[in-house]
């Protein structure tokens, strides 16, 4: 199954498990429960005795690969904590962006221009009505989660908006012409120096990426942290632990340019950082050796196969010491 959407929050690289269940994104999670078991009852294999093998196939595939992953990320307490850490996070970025994003739906572009008073009514109303037809057609749901998500994107960047002192018009305006200054008239006194900021909180959503993925990394379970890793990214592009794991990463999967990339931004923003300091050097000899036109010549193994290319041995085994774990 082949799920490609370019549209709402989807276009900012972040999977909306709100869109794919079709409930509002301050829903609870007996109101998710409930939305998902009528889901479910829908797209199970014996739901529908007269609809194809074909169709079947893909029922169950929307249910296994999207459906499940989403009820499960947005009700299990602590993803779904951290998941709704990523999208207040998101709705503050959106407020900035709130002119330059392109809507495609005349919903979600009168959710974008509706009376503040109206905003909830409307947005779940709209919500409400989607979830009534979104699994009924199997070959229109990529377009109908596309147009959820919209709507989501919209109710983001709205909601968001009432949390700040300012509105938006005036936001715009300080975007482009500057960090607004004290009126001498009011404010005689300097304003006392800002504090540093402080450090990022143990149960920041990043820690926990962290945490996973430094998990999976015990397991040698590569790609699952490799994934786990490139999301803490997305939210701390400048997270020096994120680049030296995501590059330790990277190395055990025999991608040793890819290692080097993450291994000098580590160094970059942590000269100290200690994955970083033991292995960059190792992988400059690794990758001077290639490109020197090196090469190792291995002798079939004892089954008479021929050597594994894919990582186990040449430069990957000589920077592990031939070892796997």
């Amino acid at each position: 199954m082949s799920l490609r959407i370019d549209r709402g929050l989807f276009k900012y690289d972040f999977i909306d498990h709100h869109a794919v269940l079709c409930v509002p994104i301050d829903a609870d999670v007996k109101e998710i429960r409930k939305r998902y078991l009528s889901i479910a009852r829908r797209l199970h294999p014996d739901a529908n005795g007269s609809v194809s093998p074909t169709d079947k196939q893909l029922a169950s595939e929307f249910l296994s690969k999207l459906v499940n992953p989403a009820y499960e990320k947005i009700t299990t307490e602590r993803s779904r904590a951290e998941y709704m850490i990523i999208l207040s996070h998101m709705g503050k970025r959106l407020v900035q962006e709130f002119t330059s994003v392109e809507l495609h739906t005349e919903t979600g572009k009168k959710l974008a221009t509706a009376p503040e008073s109206t905003i909830d009514s409307l947005y779940k109303s709209a919500i409400a009505k989607i979830a009534e037809t979104q699994y009924e057609n199997l070959h229109h749901i990529p377009q109908v989660i596309a147009q959820i998500s919209e709507l989501n994107l919209v109710y983001l960047m709205r909601t968001a908006g009432k949390s700040l002192t300012t509105p938006n018009p005036l936001i715009q305006s300080t975007m482009n012409s500057g960090p607004l200054t004290p009126n001498p008239a009011t404010n005689t006194t300097a304003p006392p120096p800002a504090p540093p900021p402080a450090p990022a909180p143990e149960n920041s959503a990043v820690e926990h990426y962290l945490r996973r993925a430094q998990t999976l990394i015990d397991k040698n379970q590569f790609p699952q942290a490799q994934v786990e890793l490139q999301d803490a990214l997305k939210l701390e592009p400048k997270n020096s632990r994120c680049h030296s794991l995501i590059g330790l990463v990277y190395l055990k999967q025999n991608r040793l340019k890819m290692a080097k990339v993450h291994f000098d931004n580590a160094l970059k923003l942590d000269p100290n950082d200690q994955t970083a300091l033991s292995w960059k050097p190792k992988i400059d000899k690794a990758l001077s050796q290639q490109s020197g036109g090196a090469k190792v010549t291995t002798p079939p193994n004892s089954t008479g196969k021929q050597p594994d290319k894919s990582g186990g041995g040449g430069l990957f085994g000589g920077l592990f010491g031939g070892k796997k774990k």
